[in-house]
C-alpha cells in the first residue's frame, strides 16, 4: 500500500505524454490527471516522507499537515478548473507548461527543506513565464522576459538567503524562523518579490495582463498563493507584514481606478487581496492566519472565476480594454451572471465566499486592537467592489454598446467557471467544510447580525457612490505608471552604460593590452626561452653528463673479485686513518 502519492509528481509527469495525445483521449488524460491529484490531497495523512540526506543536510521532500493540505486541497481543485477551461486549445504547450506550473507550486506547498522548496520554486518560474511568451507578440514577450528577469533575481536572492540561514542555523530545514538575520531577511525578500508587495509588485500587473486566456487564469492562483504560504509557513506574528500587507489591500485598489484593461485591473486587485492575506500572518494570531488561509482558499477560486470572465470576453471579442468594450450583455449573459458571482464574492456580499474570508481577518485586527488596519481593510474592501464588482462589469457588459460581434464562449469555458462559481455559493452559504480544513480550530461566527449590517451597509453606500459619480469613473485610455517605471529605465540606462562608456573602456583596454603589454610579454617569454634553453638547460645537461661518466667508470671498478674488493676496504680505512690524525693534530 501506497502512503504517500506526491501530486507535484502527478502533474510535472504527468506532462510528458500530452504532446502525444490527440483529440478526445488528450482531453480526458487533461482532466484525469488534476481529478487524481484531487484524490491524492484528498486521502493522504499527515506526517513527514522523504527523508534523505545531500550533502549533510537532511532532506524532506514532504511534509503533510493541516497548513500544507489546505493550500494543496485549492490548488489541485483549482488545477482541475483551470484544465477544464483550457480544454478547447488545439497545441500541447500551454498544456504542459500550466501541468509542470501547477506541480511545481505542490512541490513548494510540501517541500519540508529550503533546496526542495527552491527547486521548485525555480521550476515554477519558468514554466508560468511559458504561458506569457506563448501568447506571442511584442508586449507579451517583453512582459514575459521582464517576468522572467524579476523573478530569476528574486530566486537569487531567495538562494542567497538559504546559504546563509543554513551556515548559521547548521539546518535547511524548512519551517518557522525566530530570530532574523541577513540570510533571514533576504529569504523574506525573496518570498515577498513572488508575493508582490510593492515596490516589488509591477512584474503581476506587467505580465499577467499579456498572458494567453487560459494562462493568465492559471498565473492569477498559484505565484502570489505560494508565497502566501511560505510567509505563513516561515513568518507568522512578523510586524512588518502587517503594514506591508495593509499598504497593499490600498495600493491595488487606487491603481485599480486608473485601469482602463480589464485585466490590468483584476491583476491590481491580486495585489490588493493578498495584502489582506500578508497582513493576517503578520498579525500571527490563531483567528488572523486562519483568515489569511481561508482568504487565499476563496481568492483563488473567485479570482480565477474573474480572470475566466474577462478571458471569456477577450477570446469572443478580440478586445481588452473598458473603452473597446460595452453592452456584451445581450449576447453574452451566462458570461456575465457567472462573472458577478465572482464580482459579489470577491466584494464579500453575504452567501459568497469572501464574506466569511475576508472577514475573518478584519476580526482579527479588531481582536488585535488594530482600528487602523480594521480601517484601512475595510475601506479596501468598498474600494474592490467599486471597481471590480461595478466599474469593470458595468463598462464591460453594459454601458455604451459597441455593437460588438459577440457570442458565449466554447462549452468548456462556461463549465470551468460554472464550477468555480458553484464553489464561490456552496463556500459562502457553507463556510464550516472550509473552516474545518485551516490550520487551527475555528472560532468565528460570520453571519452575525451586526455582521451582515455593517458589511451591506459598506457595499450599498459604495453602490451608492458609483450611481452619483459615475461620470467621474469612465475609464480613460492611458497608461499608468507602476515601479516597473524604475527597471524598465533602468534597464535601458544600463544597456547604455554597457554599450557605450563599458565598452569604450573595454576597446581602450584591449587596445593598450595588444600595443604595449602583449608585446612586452612576447618579449619576456623569447628571454625567458633563450636562458632556459642556453642556462638552465646547460647546466643540467652537465651534470646530466658527469653522472653518467662517473657512473661508468663505478661500473668498471665493480670487477667482481672479492681480492680486489678486500684490496679496496683496506686503502679505505689507511685513508680514513690518516685523515683521522690529522684532522686530531
Amino acid at each position: 500500500m501506497i502512503d504517500f502519492v506526491h501530486p507535484a509528481l502527478l502533474f510535472i509527469l504527468g506532462a510528458l505524454p500530452i504532446p502525444f495525445l490527440r483529440g478526445p483521449i488528450r482531453k480526458v488524460y487533461l482532466v484525469l490527471i488534476p481529478a487524481l491529484a484531487v484524490l491524492a490531497v484528498a486521502t493522504m495523512q499527515p506526517g513527514s516522507y522523504g527523508a534523505s540526506q545531500f550533502l549533510g543536510q537532511e532532506i524532506l521532500i514532504a511534509r503533510v499537515d493541516k497548513l500544507s493540505i489546505v493550500f494543496a486541497t485549492v490548488f489541485t481543485i483549482m488545477a482541475l478548473i483551470g484544465t477544464v477551461y483550457a480544454l478547447h486549445l488545439p497545441h500541447p504547450g500551454q498544456h504542459v507548461a500550466a501541468f509542470v506550473y501547477v506541480g511545481s507550486s505542490l512541490g513548494v506547498v510540501f517541500a519540508g527543506d529550503y533546496l526542495t522548496l527552491y527547486l521548485f520554486w525555480e521550476i515554477m518560474a519558468f514554466a508560468s513565464a511559458y504561458l506569457v511568451f506563448a501568447e506571442g507578440g511584442r508586449q507579451a514577450i517583453g512582459a514575459g522576459f521582464r517576468y522572467l528577469m524579476v523573478h530569476v533575481t528574486g530566486g537569487v536572492v531567495l538562494l542567497g538567503g538559504i546559504i546563509l540561514h543554513g551556515h548559521s542555523t547548521g539546518s535547511l530545514l524548512f519551517g518557522p524562523i525566530g530570530e532574523m538575520g541577513p540570510g533571514t531577511y533576504l529569504i523574506l525578500a525573496g518570498f515577498l518579490l513572488n508575493a508582490a508587495v510593492p515596490p516589488l509588485n509591477a512584474w503581476l500587473t506587467d505580465a499577467y495582463p499579456e498572458a494567453t486566456v487560459t494562462g493568465a487564469v492559471f498565473m492569477s492562483a498559484f505565484t502570489t498563493k505560494t508565497a502566501v504560504y511560505v510567509l505563513a509557513r516561515v513568518f507568522p506574528g512578523t510586524e512588518l507584514l502587517v503594514w506591508l500587507g495593509t499598504a497593499m489591500a490600498l495600493y491595488g485598489v487606487i491603481y485599480a481606478v486608473l485601469e482602463n484593461d480589464c485585466r490590468r485591473l483584476l491583476a491590481y486587485h491580486i495585489v490588493s487581496q493578498v495584502g489582506y492575506m500578508v497582513a493576517g500572518i503578520g498579525i500571527g494570531t490563531e483567528m488572523a492566519v486562519n483568515g489569511a488561509t481561508s482568504h487565499a482558499f476563496a481568492h483563488i477560486l473567485y479570482k480565477a472565476l474573474l480572470f475566466m470572465g474577462a478571458g471569456a470576453v477577450i477570446y469572443v471579442t478580440g478586445r481588452r480594454k473598458l473603452t473597446e468594450l460595452g453592452g456584451l450583455y445581450k449576447s453574452m449573459p451566462v458570461t456575465v451572471a457567472l462573472y458577478m458571482v465572482g464580482a459579489f464574492a470577491i466584494s464579500a456580499f453575504p452567501f459568497f465566499s469572501g464574506f466569511v474570508t475576508k472577514s475573518m481577518v478584519i476580526a482579527a485586527a479588531g481582536e488585535d486592537h488594530r482600528a487602523l488596519v480594521v480601517l484601512a481593510l475595510t475601506m479596501a474592501s468598498s474600494g474592490t467592489f467599486l471597481h471590480t464588482g461595478l466599474k469593470l462589469p458595468y463598462y464591460m457588459f453594459f454601458g455604451t454598446d459597441r455593437k460588438l460581434p459577440a457570442r458565449e464562449p466554447p462549452l468548456n469555458m462556461l463549465i470551468a467557471m460554472a464550477m468555480a462559481a458553484v464553489l464561490c455559493i456552496t463556500i459562502g452559504v457553507f463556510p464550516r467544510p472550509l473552516y474545518a480544513l485551516l490550520p487551527y480550530p475555528v472560532d468565528f461566527e460570520p453571519y452575525t447580525g451586526s455582521h451582515v449590517t455593517e458589511s451591506l451597509g459598506v457595499l450599498m453606500f459604495t453602490a451608492l457612490g458609483f450611481v452619483l459619480f459615475l461620470r467621474a469613473l469612465d475609464p480613460e485610455n492611458t497608461i499608468s505608471l507602476d515601479t516597473d517605471w524604475f527597471y524598465r529605465k533602468g534597464a535601458r540606462v544600463f544597456m547604455w552604460f554597457a554599450e557605450k562608456p563599458l565598452a569604450r573602456y573595454e576597446q581602450a583596454v584591449s587596445n593598450l593590452s595588444e600595443t604595449a603589454v602583449l608585446p612586452f610579454l612576447h618579449g619576456a617569454a623569447r628571454a625567458g626561452l633563450r636562458i632556459d634553453l642556453s642556462g638552465v638547460d646547460a647546466v643540467v645537461n652537465g651534470v646530466a653528463r658527469s653522472i653518467l661518466h662517473g657512473g661508468g667508470a663505478l661500473r668498471r671498478l665493480q670487477t667482481g673479485v672479492v681480492t680486489h674488493y678486500a684490496l679496496a676496504m683496506i686503502v679505505g680505512v689507511i685513508a680514513a686513518t690518516v685523515v683521522f690524525a690529522v684532522a686530531w693534530r
